[in-house]
């Protein structure tokens, strides 16, 4: 796991340098360049395989391609065998010299051979071509940016800003999705001129040309729909989980677990359970004052069944610190409020050990969310005739009344009815959203939104379009798989994860596994509406029964308390209205009316004015007095 950065073009020697030295917390334990005629790369290395001779960058034999690389790749040994065989000698036990040498078997297709979370550059000095390559999921990030006969690549946006020439000029397209969704999409950043390579691309640099490709991609409905009973897919559910957590034990150093006591993290450790005797050591936290967000009974639940290293942490977190640390963590303006959780975890996860597995994506892949429930209500709910709807409606916005827990009904009540007579897939977009289009129009000022080119739904829209089964569901899935997941999941759990040097590795997102996932039906991973009913049935013999009786929490804390009790100054500070009139973007008004109800109880903003305070936090870092 690493930092990379590097550029193709001219460039002033000591900016590569400059570029590692703020992606240090990426990679403590080493560094090194290679500078060549037109191109340079370097890296930061947090070593974990091969702790004595995988150091980059690495050269082949005759030190004509060069590669720096970021990730893991689980089944390098295989692949190392493979290209034994054909004649490959290999001088590492790393598995960075296995992509090395794929290359030079496979050319670009060197990809395909990969399973694993990767980001890397290989350069070409006989071809004078550099090769950027990013995993199927985006679990890595890479950036990119072109100007002045120059093209710079970095793990973070932050080392790209060691160039003057890089410009901090927002792109509003970019803004506009990050209102929406909380976080920027998958191909732009937050800056005008910096690039995202999106998640499953390589991309090709060569002579002044740039080509971008496309590499993989989960199958279409048509192509995956197969027959299954229920006890042929609880087997080949638990096949695929253990072979997943399985490959994601291969460790020089310290290996743990994130614990929060839900079906996830708890399936992982019953799955690791399975393939190895030694010791498994297990991390959870919990939150003073905060019982209807505390997990630690049910971690423990799992950690005495599976006799694991257990670690509890009890958090009073110092919230005002961990929310002014996000933007330089983030580099970009985020709105998921489980980074603040997130960070905490893996600060002190990171004092145990170097690498941790993580549920992350077992939702999408095992129907986790109440809203995949809620897209099958919905389409009865629609055939309900119109004048019932409407007063339907009308009492749930009248009477349903947010309690800000971690299961807020009231507020999905509302969410529901308020887009129940949009059209699928708009209606189930529109209860991931932020802030809809609607309020938009009176949360930004005219002439900002006069800027937005994109539709910032488009790709949920595609992605539902492949869907299978005739089955809504099957869309809903794809939607999360295309955009939540890359575009907010594994974004915040690669910063929160780096910014403490801790790898983070996540078995629910192994594209195999994927695959498999969505060649189930939806009515076989929700049996009798149940969510995760699949999984937990597939692992039923392994886990204690309050685990999986358990409703979903998810990763939560109490924001609604916090934004009126710790985070109440921060919130008069970002959201004054002189300070929002004098940033020009936000409506004052329309802020205060959000800040007044919430903080008096009559609605729950959480979310969104946690997204209008990481948006002026950010601005405020990152943007002003910056050039």
């Amino acid at each position: 796991m690493c930092g990379i950065a590097g550029y193709v073009g001219a460039s002033p020697p000591e900016l590569l340098p400059r570029m590692l030295a703020v992606l240090r917390h990426r990679g403590p334990d080493g560094e090194g360049c290679h500078l060549a005629d037109g191109a340079g790369l370097g890296m930061t290395r947090l070593a974990i395989i091969d702790l004595v001779s995988g150091d980059q960058p690495m050269a082949n034999h005759d030190e004509t391609v060069w590669i720096v690389f970021n990730g893991e790749i689980y089944n390098f040994q295989e692949l190392r065998a493979t290209l034994e065989a054909k004649g490959y000698r290999f001088r590492t036990r790393s598995d960075t010299e296995a992509i090395l040498h794929a290359y030079e078997e496979f050319g670009d297709a060197c990809v395909d051979q990969l399973k694993g979370m990767f980001a890397f550059a290989i350069w070409d000095e006989r071809r004078r071509r550099m090769l950027l390559a990013r995993d199927r999921l985006g679990k890595k990030p890479l950036y990119l940016w072109r100007g002045h006969g120059l093209a710079l690549f970095a793990s973070e946006i932050k080392a790209l800003l060691m160039h003057p020439a890089v410009s901090r000029d927002l792109d509003w397209d970019a803004f506009h999705h990050y209102l929406a969704f909380g976080c920027t999409p998958g191909d732009r950043s937050i800056l005008r001129d910096v690039e995202k390579l999106p998640p499953a691309h390589r991309l090709v640099l060569e002579r002044g040309a740039m080509r971008v490709e496309r590499y993989w991609e989960l199958p279409d409905g048509e192509q995956s729909p197969r027959r299954q009973t229920a006890a042929e897919a609880r087997r080949a559910v638990r096949r695929v989980v253990v072979e997943a957590v399985r490959r994601r034990l291969q460790s020089d150093v310290p290996l743990g677990v994130f614990l929060s006591g839900g079906i996830d993290s708890s399936v992982i450790v019953a799955a690791m359970r399975e393939v190895t005797n030694g010791p498994i050591a297990t991390f959870s936290v919990g939150f003073r004052d905060a019982p209807t967000f505390d997990e630690l009974p049910d971690a423990r639940l799992v950690a005495e069944r599976f006799e694991t290293r257990h670690h509890e942490e009890i958090l009073d977190p110092d919230v005002t610190r961990l929310a002014l640390s996000i933007p330089g963590h983030f580099d970009e303006p985020f709105a998921d409020s489980s980074a603040l959780p997130t960070l905490a975890v893996a600060e002190a996860t990171a004092r145990h050990v170097k690498v941790a597995l993580s549920g992350v994506g077992g939702d999408e892949a095992f129907a986790g969310y109440p809203r995949y429930l809620g897209v099958r209500v919905s389409t009865w709910y629609e055939r309900i005739p119109a004048p019932l709807r409407f007063a339907m409606g009308a009492v749930v916005r009248g009477v349903a009344r947010s309690s800000g827990g971690s299961r807020d009904r009231a507020d999905w009540a509302r969410r529901f009815v308020a887009s129940a007579e949009q059209a699928l897939p708009h209606r189930y977009i529109a209860w991931t959203r932020f802030f809809g289009e609607a309020d938009l129009q009176t949360l930004v000022d005219p002439e900002i939104q006069s800027r937005w080119r994109r539709d910032v739904e488009r790709p949920a829209v595609d992605a539902f379009a492949r869907r299978g089964y005739e089955d809504p569901v099957d869309g809903a899935f794809r939607i999360d798989l295309a955009t939540y997941l890359p575009d907010d999941l594994l974004t915040m759990a690669d910063r929160a994860t780096m910014a403490h040097s801790l790898e983070l590795r996540a078995p629910y997102c192994d594209h195999e596994l994927l695959q498999e996932a969505l060649g189930l039906a939806p009515a076989l991973k929700m049996p009798r509406f149940r969510l995760k009913g699949l999984l937990k049935a597939s692992f039923a013999d392994a886990l204690p029964p309050a685990v999986l009786a358990r409703p979903k929490r998810g990763f939560m804390v109490p924001m609604a308390v916090w934004l009126r009790n710790e985070l109440g100054p921060l919130v008069e500070d970002l959201l004054s209205p002189a300070r929002v009139r004098a940033r020009g973007i936000f409506v004052p008004a329309t802020v205060q009316r959000l800040v007044r109800e919430h903080m008096t109880g009559a609605r729950v903003h959480s979310d969104r004015l946690w997204a209008l305070m990481m948006a002026e936090l950010w601005m405020r870092q990152r943007l002003d007095g910056a050039g």
